[in-house]
């Protein structure tokens, strides 16, 4: 084998919060790994292997496993994946098919071993070509080993995911096969139990695979009094993490981010902007929530089944229309001008007698052709001077019985000129939770561009979450014809986007959906402005921010997304 993959025989990391590929590195066995070959019917002495449990004092212990390691004189091991609690999880070659397989081992004395044993058998029958197949489940020389097949051109959903969320469509077909897989094996009676990223793969043509049924929950003892939900919790987590690239508990796990503490569970679409509506309703009924979404009320859905039926009620996610580039512009090269464009006579083929140059390519006739042209050259000169003396003459006596008009006549109506609006006093608009800084409200409008207003330090971002937005009403001391708004920020980056409503009060209490929407702005820079389409006049004027950029630490706030105004200005 001569590359390494991780899309194999990895299994639940210790406690859910890590994938076990971030411990392969530390984890392998053979530290001065050489390549000596090794039998488990060797007779040679090995020291004793710990399992993690009880070994009964009258059996042998098993032997110390490298790199080299064969078993069964059939399958050596080539790398160690991950080892934990008493059993290891390895890389290995099928010399007999020449093949990379994966191979889990536990000495046969563990307390879980007889359950894998029967775990692997059962999955052996299933047969299913959308679960990673089980090749071998055998106990020999103190040692229990699965063999699994080994896949090399298929990614891990924890790697895909490490890039960002899934395209829709690709979260649509990964909950499609993998609820339609587990269905499935549910109605074999065989059930997962530990359906996280790591244990779902796809292959390069785009199928979805899923790897460790029955096994990786027999591995760590793990069981369930209702397995079919357990399942279909483990596919709405799955899914949730495609759409949000966030895992849906408040715990990080599997290099992805938690959701915040304390606010429980929050749908998808409130977490990252443009997830698909019907995905994420979907999801919902899935996870733990008892089908709780804001907008349908839908009954969740508690086994596989029933999710298979769910996703079949919805419209059919088609996937995006392949683009093609045109083809680039023909271009003419020097080659083909010269001697390289033209055909090579064979030997002996007749040259081609060179044609004559047309007439006047000579010597003789190109000085002609000059001279004949500066002679054309000069008598156009002296035509066009004799032409322009002689409406220059005739314009001087029209000017003498002719007025000057006067400058008005030749101006159009002046464009009207903006002027600046004098804001009189302001305060924080609060739609949700606490205020963030009330005290430096004024610093937004004293003309001053070192002092600020800035806000909280938030975690997600930059669409907010936690609150709809933060913000401040501007009294501008009488009603004004508002025709745009100019705002200075603090911070830079991806990204800022700024909202102007027309409002009746300064007061809180005054709901976003009463106000007028003037026009709205996104920007990465640390200036703003928003042009109104039609002037509207007010007295008060909202500045409500609902995207920050994300900006380190400082004396107020540590990292996060955050933002700071420095000043505004509305002109009529």
């Amino acid at each position: 084998m001569a590359e390494r993959s991780t899309a194999a025989v990895d299994v639940a990391d210790n406690s859910g919060d890590e994938p076990l590929t971030a411990k392969a590195d530390q984890s392998t066995a053979d530290g001065v790994a050489q390549n000596r070959e090794r039998d488990t019917k060797s007779s040679e002495s090995e020291e004793a292997q710990g399992s993690g449990g009880d070994e009964s004092p009258g059996r042998t212990s098993p032997p110390e496993l490298h790199s080299g390691h064969k078993l069964a004189r059939r399958y050596r091991l080539e790398e160690c994946v991950t080892r934990l609690d008493g059993f290891s999880s390895w890389r290995a070659v099928d010399e007999k098919l020449r093949r990379a397989v994966g191979v889990h081992l536990l000495p046969a004395d563990h307390p879980r071993a007889r359950s894998v044993l029967a775990a692997a058998r059962s999955a052996a029958l299933l047969g299913d070509p959308r679960f990673v197949q089980v090749l071998d489940a055998v106990e020999e020389n103190d040692l229990v080993y699965v063999v699994q097949e080994w896949l090399p051109d298929s990614t891990e959903l924890t790697t895909l995911l490490a890039a960002g969320p899934l395209d829709v469509h690709d979260a649509y077909q990964m909950v499609s096969q993998v609820s339609q897989a587990m269905a499935a094996a549910h109605r074999e009676g065989l059930a997962h139990l530990r359906l996280t990223p790591g244990a779902v793969l796809r292959s390069s043509s785009g199928q979805w695979r899923i790897r460790g049924l029955a096994v990786n929950a027999a591995l760590r003892g793990i069981s369930s009094d209702t397995p079919q939900r357990t399942d279909t919790e483990g596919i709405g987590a799955l899914l949730y993490a495609a759409l949000t690239q966030r895992w849906p508990y408040e715990n990080d796990a599997y290099g992805l981010s938690g959701l915040p503490k304390g606010v429980g569970l929050i749908a998808p679409d409130q977490v990252r902007a443009g997830v698909h509506r019907g995905l994420a309703e979907l999801s919902m009924r899935a996870l733990v929530n008892d089908g709780a979404t804001a907008s349908r009320q839908e009954p969740p859905c508690t086994t596989p089944e029933e999710l298979v039926k769910a996703i079949g009620e919805m419209p059919r996610i088609r996937p995006p229309e392949p683009t093609f580039a045109g083809p680039p512009d023909y271009q003419r090269t020097t080659y083909q001008q010269g001697s390289y464009g033209r055909q090579t006579p064979g030997p002996g083929a007749t040259q081609p007698v060179p044609t004559p140059p047309p007439p006047l390519q000579s010597r003789t006739g190109k000085a002609l052709k000059w001279a004949v042209s500066a002679l054309l050259i000069a008598a156009l000169g002296l035509g066009s001077w004799q032409l322009a003396d002689a409406l220059m003459e005739r314009g001087k006596s029209d000017d003498t019985n002719k007025t000057q008009p006067t400058d008005d006549s030749d101006k159009g109506a002046k464009k009207p000129v903006s002027k600046p609006i004098a804001i009189e006093g302001a305060q924080e608009y609060i739609a949700k939770g606490d205020a963030q800084a009330p005290e430096d409200v004024a610093n937004t409008y004293d003309g001053k561009g070192s002092t600020y207003w800035r806000t909280k330090s938030f975690l997600d971002g930059p669409e907010m979450v936690i609150k709809p937005g933060v913000g401040i009403v501007y009294d501008l001391g009488s009603e004004q014809e508002i025709s745009a708004a100019s705002m200075g920020l603090r911070y830079a980056g991806d990204h800022t986007t700024i909202t102007l409503y027309a409002t009746d009060s300064m007061s809180s209490s005054t709901s976003l959906s009463s106000m007028q929407k003037l026009g709205t702005v996104k920007t990465s820079d640390t200036d703003a402005k928003v042009t109104i389409d039609k002037p509207v006049k007010s007295r008060y004027v909202l500045v409500w921010l609902t995207a920050l950029p994300q900006a380190p630490a400082d004396g107020y706030s540590q990292a996060g997304y955050k933002q700071a105004i420095t000043d505004v200005k509305f002109t009529g």
